[in-house]
Protein backbone atom coordinates (compact mmCIF):
# COMPACT_ATOMS: atom_id res chain seq x y z
CA UNK A 1 0.00 0.00 0.00
CA UNK A 2 1.04 3.76 -0.93
CA UNK A 3 1.67 5.80 2.32
CA UNK A 4 -1.21 8.13 2.97
CA UNK A 5 -3.50 5.37 1.35
CA UNK A 6 -7.04 5.25 2.20
CA UNK A 7 -6.60 1.26 3.12
CA UNK A 8 -3.58 1.93 5.62
CA UNK A 9 -4.22 0.34 9.06
CA UNK A 10 -2.19 1.13 12.11
CA UNK A 11 -1.75 -2.50 14.58
CA UNK A 12 -1.90 -0.49 17.87
CA UNK A 13 -3.87 -2.58 19.75
CA UNK A 14 -5.27 -6.59 19.59
CA UNK A 15 -8.42 -5.12 18.76
CA UNK A 16 -7.40 -2.67 15.82
CA UNK A 17 -8.02 -5.78 13.10
CA UNK A 18 -11.38 -7.79 13.12
CA UNK A 19 -11.53 -12.16 13.39
CA UNK A 20 -10.86 -12.54 9.74
CA UNK A 21 -8.01 -10.76 9.49
CA UNK A 22 -6.62 -12.54 12.10
CA UNK A 23 -7.53 -15.94 9.97
CA UNK A 24 -5.87 -14.60 7.06
CA UNK A 25 -2.67 -13.51 9.43
CA UNK A 26 -2.62 -16.73 10.72
CA UNK A 27 -2.51 -18.29 7.77
CA UNK A 28 0.48 -16.15 6.04
CA UNK A 29 2.34 -16.74 8.57
CA UNK A 30 1.75 -20.81 8.65
CA UNK A 31 3.22 -20.19 5.14
CA UNK A 32 6.19 -17.81 5.87
CA UNK A 33 7.19 -20.16 8.15
CA UNK A 34 7.38 -23.03 6.16
CA UNK A 35 9.01 -20.80 3.88
CA UNK A 36 11.69 -20.54 6.01
CA UNK A 37 12.02 -23.81 7.83
CA UNK A 38 12.75 -25.04 3.94
CA UNK A 39 15.06 -22.02 3.31
CA UNK A 40 13.12 -20.86 0.41
CA UNK A 41 13.77 -17.71 -0.58
CA UNK A 42 10.88 -14.75 -0.22
CA UNK A 43 11.49 -11.39 -0.54
CA UNK A 44 8.34 -9.42 -1.09
CA UNK A 45 9.27 -6.58 0.68
CA UNK A 46 12.17 -5.86 -1.32
CA UNK A 47 12.98 -1.87 -1.11
CA UNK A 48 10.87 -1.48 1.72
CA UNK A 49 12.12 -0.07 4.86
CA UNK A 50 11.09 -0.65 8.50
CA UNK A 51 12.36 2.05 11.12
CA UNK A 52 12.37 0.89 14.80
CA UNK A 53 12.00 3.23 17.49
CA UNK A 54 12.90 2.00 20.78
CA UNK A 55 12.20 3.83 23.52
CA UNK A 56 12.46 0.50 26.26
CA UNK A 57 14.82 -1.75 25.72
CA UNK A 58 14.42 -5.11 24.21
CA UNK A 59 16.16 -8.53 22.64
CA UNK A 60 13.36 -10.66 21.11
CA UNK A 61 11.46 -7.83 19.84
CA UNK A 62 14.39 -6.07 18.09
CA UNK A 63 15.84 -9.42 16.79
CA UNK A 64 12.34 -10.76 15.78
CA UNK A 65 11.92 -7.71 13.78
CA UNK A 66 15.21 -6.99 12.24
CA UNK A 67 15.73 -10.40 11.35
CA UNK A 68 11.91 -10.97 9.71
CA UNK A 69 12.54 -7.55 7.56
CA UNK A 70 15.34 -8.87 6.34
CA UNK A 71 14.28 -12.16 5.68
CA UNK A 72 11.63 -10.33 3.59
CA UNK A 73 13.98 -8.53 1.24
CA UNK A 74 13.34 -5.15 3.54
CA UNK A 75 15.80 -2.91 5.40
CA UNK A 76 16.16 -1.63 8.62
CA UNK A 77 16.67 1.32 10.74
CA UNK A 78 17.13 1.17 14.34
CA UNK A 79 16.67 4.04 16.74
CA UNK A 80 17.32 3.99 20.36
CA UNK A 81 15.70 6.56 22.99
CA UNK A 82 18.98 8.92 22.19
CA UNK A 83 18.65 9.23 18.84
CA UNK A 84 14.75 9.98 18.68
CA UNK A 85 13.62 11.25 22.13
CA UNK A 86 9.97 11.23 21.07
CA UNK A 87 8.42 14.16 22.53
CA UNK A 88 11.51 15.39 23.84
CA UNK A 89 13.99 16.83 21.27
CA UNK A 90 11.03 17.43 19.47
CA UNK A 91 7.18 16.83 19.31
CA UNK A 92 5.76 13.47 18.82
CA UNK A 93 3.89 14.70 15.79
CA UNK A 94 6.67 16.43 14.15
CA UNK A 95 8.58 13.38 14.43
CA UNK A 96 6.16 11.29 12.90
CA UNK A 97 5.56 13.45 10.14
CA UNK A 98 9.93 13.45 9.69
CA UNK A 99 10.22 9.86 9.97
CA UNK A 100 6.90 8.70 8.01
CA UNK A 101 8.04 10.39 5.08
CA UNK A 102 11.84 8.61 4.36
CA UNK A 103 10.71 5.06 5.49
CA UNK A 104 7.52 2.25 4.54
CA UNK A 105 6.81 0.93 8.37
CA UNK A 106 7.01 1.60 11.78
CA UNK A 107 7.80 -0.21 14.90
CA UNK A 108 7.67 1.49 18.33
CA UNK A 109 8.31 0.25 21.63
CA UNK A 110 7.97 2.64 24.25
CA UNK A 111 5.85 3.78 27.84
CA UNK A 112 2.54 5.35 27.31
CA UNK A 113 0.03 4.16 24.76
CA UNK A 114 -0.83 8.06 23.88
CA UNK A 115 2.50 8.83 22.66
CA UNK A 116 2.00 5.63 19.72
CA UNK A 117 -1.25 6.59 19.43
CA UNK A 118 -0.41 10.35 18.81
CA UNK A 119 2.88 9.21 16.20
CA UNK A 120 0.07 6.83 14.38
CA UNK A 121 -2.19 10.27 14.18
CA UNK A 122 0.31 12.00 12.29
CA UNK A 123 2.06 9.26 10.53
CA UNK A 124 1.60 8.55 6.81
CA UNK A 125 2.64 4.98 7.15
CA UNK A 126 2.24 1.69 9.00
CA UNK A 127 2.35 2.00 13.05
CA UNK A 128 2.81 -0.83 14.72
CA UNK A 129 2.81 -1.51 18.74
CA UNK A 130 6.24 -3.36 19.90
CA UNK A 131 5.12 -3.32 23.32
CA UNK A 132 3.69 -0.19 25.55
CA UNK A 133 2.82 -0.07 29.53
CA UNK A 134 -1.07 -0.87 28.08
CA UNK A 135 -0.62 -3.33 25.50
CA UNK A 136 1.48 -5.95 23.98
CA UNK A 137 -0.66 -7.12 20.57
CA UNK A 138 2.50 -8.82 18.96
CA UNK A 139 3.37 -10.81 21.74
CA UNK A 140 -0.27 -11.96 22.25
CA UNK A 141 -1.03 -12.41 17.85
CA UNK A 142 2.75 -14.91 18.60
CA UNK A 143 1.10 -16.72 21.13
CA UNK A 144 -1.99 -17.65 19.45
CA UNK A 145 -0.67 -18.36 16.57
CA UNK A 146 1.34 -20.95 18.79
CA UNK A 147 -1.60 -22.08 20.17
CA UNK A 148 -3.40 -22.60 16.83
CA UNK A 149 0.25 -24.76 15.62
CA UNK A 150 0.33 -27.36 18.62
CA UNK A 151 -3.61 -28.19 19.01
CA UNK A 152 -5.07 -27.29 15.42
CA UNK A 153 -8.58 -27.81 14.79
CA UNK A 154 -9.59 -30.37 12.69
CA UNK A 155 -11.62 -28.30 10.32
CA UNK A 156 -8.06 -26.33 9.55
CA UNK A 157 -9.44 -22.96 10.32
CA UNK A 158 -7.10 -21.18 13.03
CA UNK A 159 -9.91 -19.68 14.50
CA UNK A 160 -11.76 -22.81 15.46
CA UNK A 161 -8.29 -23.89 16.99
CA UNK A 162 -8.67 -20.79 19.31
CA UNK A 163 -12.61 -20.53 20.10
CA UNK A 164 -13.42 -21.64 23.28
CA UNK A 165 -10.55 -22.56 25.17
CA UNK A 166 -9.85 -21.29 28.04
CA UNK A 167 -6.69 -19.48 28.75
CA UNK A 168 -5.17 -19.09 32.28
CA UNK A 169 -3.26 -15.96 32.90
CA UNK A 170 -1.48 -16.21 36.50
CA UNK A 171 0.72 -13.12 37.85
CA UNK A 172 0.44 -9.25 37.05
CA UNK A 173 -2.55 -7.68 35.50
CA UNK A 174 -0.18 -6.02 33.14
CA UNK A 175 -0.04 -4.78 29.40
CA UNK A 176 -0.27 -8.89 28.78
CA UNK A 177 -3.23 -9.21 30.53
CA UNK A 178 -5.16 -6.36 29.28
CA UNK A 179 -4.09 -7.80 25.78
CA UNK A 180 -5.32 -11.38 26.27
CA UNK A 181 -8.80 -10.32 27.61
CA UNK A 182 -8.80 -8.17 23.85
CA UNK A 183 -8.13 -11.41 21.94
CA UNK A 184 -10.95 -13.46 24.21
CA UNK A 185 -14.03 -11.03 23.11
CA UNK A 186 -12.76 -10.77 19.85
CA UNK A 187 -11.94 -14.10 19.33
CA UNK A 188 -14.33 -16.33 21.85
CA UNK A 189 -12.55 -18.04 24.28
CA UNK A 190 -12.36 -17.47 27.64
CA UNK A 191 -9.45 -16.19 29.99
CA UNK A 192 -8.76 -16.95 33.92
CA UNK A 193 -7.58 -14.34 35.28
CA UNK A 194 -5.19 -14.49 38.87
CA UNK A 195 -3.50 -11.92 40.53
CA UNK A 196 -2.49 -10.45 43.43
CA UNK A 197 -5.08 -8.23 45.41
CA UNK A 198 -3.89 -4.59 43.94
CA UNK A 199 -2.33 -5.89 40.77
CA UNK A 200 -5.89 -6.41 39.28
CA UNK A 201 -6.43 -6.53 35.72
CA UNK A 202 -8.18 -3.38 34.45
CA UNK A 203 -10.93 -4.82 32.30
CA UNK A 204 -11.95 -1.03 31.75
CA UNK A 205 -8.49 0.12 30.27
CA UNK A 206 -8.27 -2.80 27.86
CA UNK A 207 -11.82 -2.15 26.63
CA UNK A 208 -13.56 -4.77 27.67
CA UNK A 209 -17.43 -4.59 26.56
CA UNK A 210 -18.16 -8.39 27.38
CA UNK A 211 -17.36 -9.35 31.18
CA UNK A 212 -17.82 -13.24 29.97
CA UNK A 213 -15.10 -13.22 28.23
CA UNK A 214 -13.30 -12.94 31.23
CA UNK A 215 -13.43 -14.46 34.98
CA UNK A 216 -12.05 -13.19 37.81
CA UNK A 217 -9.97 -16.06 40.35
CA UNK A 218 -8.18 -15.22 43.70
CA UNK A 219 -6.19 -18.97 44.09
CA UNK A 220 -4.02 -19.26 41.35
CA UNK A 221 -4.56 -23.21 41.47
CA UNK A 222 -8.49 -22.77 40.71
CA UNK A 223 -7.93 -20.52 38.35
CA UNK A 224 -5.83 -23.92 36.30
CA UNK A 225 -8.87 -25.73 36.21
CA UNK A 226 -9.40 -26.90 33.05
CA UNK A 227 -6.96 -24.86 30.95
CA UNK A 228 -5.76 -25.38 27.64
CA UNK A 229 -3.04 -23.09 28.12
CA UNK A 230 -1.45 -21.49 31.28
CA UNK A 231 0.69 -18.45 31.20
CA UNK A 232 2.44 -15.68 32.72
CA UNK A 233 4.87 -13.25 33.00
CA UNK A 234 7.85 -11.76 35.17
CA UNK A 235 6.34 -9.96 38.50
CA UNK A 236 8.49 -6.68 38.10
CA UNK A 237 7.78 -5.55 34.24
CA UNK A 238 10.10 -3.29 32.95
CA UNK A 239 8.99 0.61 34.24
CA UNK A 240 8.42 -0.63 37.26
CA UNK A 241 11.79 -2.14 38.75
CA UNK A 242 11.40 0.04 42.20
CA UNK A 243 8.41 -2.01 43.45
CA UNK A 244 10.28 -4.88 43.16
CA UNK A 245 10.53 -6.37 46.30
CA UNK A 246 7.14 -5.12 47.34
CA UNK A 247 6.25 -7.05 43.88
CA UNK A 248 8.49 -10.21 45.04
CA UNK A 249 6.65 -10.28 48.32
CA UNK A 250 2.95 -9.61 46.72
CA UNK A 251 3.44 -12.31 44.22
CA UNK A 252 5.14 -15.17 46.34
CA UNK A 253 2.08 -17.56 45.85
CA UNK A 254 1.73 -16.34 42.07
CA UNK A 255 4.37 -19.09 41.01
CA UNK A 256 3.25 -21.94 38.30
CA UNK A 257 4.73 -24.93 39.70
CA UNK A 258 3.76 -28.17 38.80
CA UNK A 259 0.73 -28.21 40.51
CA UNK A 260 -1.19 -25.52 38.41
CA UNK A 261 -0.62 -27.68 35.20
CA UNK A 262 -1.50 -30.58 36.87
CA UNK A 263 -5.13 -29.38 37.72
CA UNK A 264 -5.00 -27.88 33.90
CA UNK A 265 -6.19 -29.96 31.08
CA UNK A 266 -3.52 -32.61 30.61
CA UNK A 267 -2.76 -31.93 27.10
CA UNK A 268 -2.48 -28.29 28.47
CA UNK A 269 0.36 -25.68 27.29
CA UNK A 270 2.00 -23.62 29.25
CA UNK A 271 3.85 -19.92 27.61
CA UNK A 272 5.55 -17.43 28.95
CA UNK A 273 6.46 -13.74 27.02
CA UNK A 274 10.20 -14.14 27.99
CA UNK A 275 12.67 -13.12 30.03
CA UNK A 276 11.86 -15.48 32.77
CA UNK A 277 12.95 -16.16 36.46
CA UNK A 278 12.67 -19.24 37.33
CA UNK A 279 11.81 -19.76 41.28
CA UNK A 280 9.95 -16.75 40.78
CA UNK A 281 6.91 -16.61 38.53
CA UNK A 282 7.55 -20.20 36.94
CA UNK A 283 9.67 -23.22 38.27
CA UNK A 284 12.03 -24.34 36.39
CA UNK A 285 10.50 -27.53 36.08
CA UNK A 286 7.46 -26.14 34.25
CA UNK A 287 8.81 -24.00 31.64
CA UNK A 288 11.64 -26.80 31.10
CA UNK A 289 9.00 -29.44 31.02
CA UNK A 290 7.40 -31.29 28.17
CA UNK A 291 4.63 -29.03 28.19
CA UNK A 292 6.24 -25.53 27.84
CA UNK A 293 6.25 -24.37 23.90
CA UNK A 294 8.09 -21.35 25.24
CA UNK A 295 10.64 -21.50 22.60
CA UNK A 296 8.12 -22.16 19.88
CA UNK A 297 6.70 -19.16 20.94
CA UNK A 298 9.49 -16.81 21.25
CA UNK A 299 10.61 -17.74 17.33
CA UNK A 300 7.18 -17.00 16.11
CA UNK A 301 7.09 -13.70 17.36
CA UNK A 302 9.10 -13.21 14.33
CA UNK A 303 6.96 -15.32 11.85
CA UNK A 304 4.16 -13.57 12.53
CA UNK A 305 5.15 -9.96 12.74
CA UNK A 306 6.58 -10.91 9.01
CA UNK A 307 2.82 -11.48 8.32
CA UNK A 308 1.96 -8.78 10.06
CA UNK A 309 3.83 -6.40 8.20
CA UNK A 310 3.79 -8.05 4.69
CA UNK A 311 -0.43 -7.20 5.44
CA UNK A 312 0.20 -3.69 6.31
CA UNK A 313 2.36 -3.06 3.74
CA UNK A 314 0.82 -5.26 0.40
CA UNK A 315 -2.99 -5.82 2.07
CA UNK A 316 -4.05 -9.27 1.36
CA UNK A 317 -2.41 -11.43 -1.40
CA UNK A 318 -4.61 -13.42 -3.69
Amino acid sequence: MKPGHSLMKHYLQFKDFRAEEYAYVFDRARIIKKRFKNYERYTPLTDRTLAMIFEKASTRTRVSFEAGMYQMGGSVVHLTTGDSQLGRAEPIEDSARVISRMVDIVMIRTFGQEKLEKFAQYSRVPVINGLTNEFHPCQILADLFTLVEHRPAASGDPLDAIKGKVVTWVGDGNNMANTWLQAAELLGFTVHVSTPSGYEVNAELAGIADAGCYKVFSDPREACKGADLVTTDVWTSMGYEAENEVRRAAFKQWCVDEAMMGVAKADALFMHCLPAHRGEEVTAEVIDGPQSVVWDEAENRMHVQKALMEYLLLGKLA
